[in-house]
């Protein structure tokens, strides 16, 4: 028995709009997929960089990486050159990585979550 986190979908997201809208989860799926669809398509059209800054939520970015001319193939030890190439990178919003970094319980939850969103929101209005 595997340990995994439990994996949500597009669908759990559509799920779970439909529930915040009062629409049925048929109208909510093209949206959330249009959505998701349209953050993708602007990153693989990234000409080479892109930050996209969805505000209360995070920044999505395409960054270039460096060329590595003396990486090494760890099974023949040959050198190998490894062009530069673009990557992808999240970071959380403050709110997110708040709550994030709360101190699990025994169950795998926040210690105390009420407390944690309190505490959270008081920071963001300090900061």
């Amino acid at each position: 028995m595997s340990n995994r986190p439990k994996t949500l979908t597009k669908k759990d997201v559509a799920r779970r709009v439909s529930e915040l809208v009062n629409e049925p989860i048929y109208k909510c799926e093209p949206w959330v997929a249009s959505v998701i669809g349209t953050i993708g398509d602007l990153m693989m059209e990234a000409s080479p960089e892109v930050r996209i800054e969805l505000r209360n939520f995070g920044v999505f970015e395409v960054k270039k990486t460096r060329a590595k001319p003396k990486a090494r193939n760890p099974k023949t030890n040959e050198t190998v050159f490894i062009p530069s190439r673009r990557k992808t990178h999240f970071k959380p919003s403050k709110r997110i990585k708040a709550v994030l970094q709360q101190p699990l319980s025994d169950s795998g939850m926040p210690a105390n979550n009420a407390d944690a969103q309190v505490a959270e929101s008081d920071l963001v209005l300090s900061a």
